[in-house]
């Protein structure tokens, strides 16, 4: 758990930076069988479409200004990298990021729009990098996507804005990628509210986190991509699961179909548009129902936007099956 004092410090340490304190807002779901209050928080609006930016400007302004001399350096599929490209910008400091080959040419557009240099990896050298916190060939600060510390007490600025924002939260519900955004915002939370439930969220075709919970330790599942590319993976990083298992109330395993149907269910009901891992807590509440979360207030975290919009439209459309 990431001590309360250090996410509070965060808050303050990135407020006035350009990180947008992100509404809270309730979405009708009316007709649909949810015995719950369900809200919204809409980390899509932050200015790189992600949650990321809080953690990667909270990591890069705690580091010495010797630390970041020479540049930034991380491993992302994608909206950790916008954040250190967006900050690397605004510092005036070079942005190199690895990211999965299989990455969607919105977010590396997006990186390259920002003034960072992509590096395409394979998945297991882009895996590899976040497991030794280094890019082969690469040097700088580098900033870890998930178990940097300082990242995750960026993220947990979330949790506190939250609780400000409903105080009878009962449950929040949050995509599981590599374990910071639910460190960090379980952090905060369980300090100050233990009551609330945490709920993590991940695709089916890699729902590494969730077999974990089940065997007790981390384990390799069979990974499949797909278009929810923020969430789940092949295994657990060891590091984080002793920090992040005891903070994590449940686990719950989406469909890709569903998250899909959560997607258009977003921009319908509430005119968000929400890449796959933001749709994910969403349709792991819509399926499952009559669980931690009946009869009182769930927050679902839209952890970002970022979506293809070719993806985008066949989703809508429903021209694309999953």
């Amino acid at each position: 758990m990431i001590p309360l004092r250090d996410i509070e410090a965060a808050r303050d340490r990135i407020a006035g930076t350009g990180v947008v304190r992100t509404p809270l807002v309730r979405l009708d779901l009316a007709g649909l069988p949810v015995p719950a209050e369900v809200y919204l928080k809409l980390e899509n609006l932050q200015p790189i479409g992600s949650f990321k930016l809080r953690g990667a400007l909270n990591a890069i302004l705690s580091a010495p200004a010797a630390a970041r001399k020479a540049g930034l350096v991380t491993a992302s599929a994608g909206n950790m990298a916008q954040g250190v490209a967006w900050a690397g910008r605004s510092l005036g400091l070079p942005a190199t990021i690895a990211v999965p080959e299989n990455a969607p040419a919105a977010k590396t557009d997006a990186i390259e729009r920002l003034g960072g240099t992509v590096v395409k990896v394979s998945y297991d050298d882009w895996w590899q990098a976040i497991v030794t916190g280094r890019v082969d060939g690469h040097d700088g600060l580098f900033v870890h996507p998930v178990q940097d510390p300082a990242v995750i007490a960026g993220n947990g600025t979330i949790g506190l804005e939250i609780l400000d924002d409903l105080p009878g939260t009962t449950a929040i519900v949050a995509p599981y990628g590599g374990g910071g955004l639910t460190t960090g915002i379980a952090s905060a939370v369980k300090s100050l509210r233990p009551e609330v439930k945490i709920v993590t969220a991940e695709p089916a075709t890699a729902a590494a986190f969730a077999a974990a919970r089940a065997a007790g330790e981390p384990v390799d599942v069979a990974y499949q991509p797909s278009f929810v590319d923020g969430s789940g993976s092949k295994r657990v990083l060891d590091s984080m699961w002793p920090v992040v298992s005891p903070l994590v109330d449940d686990a719950v395993a989406v469909p890709v179909a569903d998250a899909a149907a959560a997607v258009r269910l977003l921009a319908e009901r509430a005119r968000v548009v929400a890449e796959g891992a933001g749709a994910l807590a969403l349709a792991a509440v819509l399926a499952s129902t009559g669980t931690a979360w009946s009869g009182g207030k769930v927050v679902c975290v839209v952890s970002g936007g970022n979506i293809n919009l070719a993806t985008l439209a066949g989703i809508l459309t429903g021209t694309v099956a999953f």
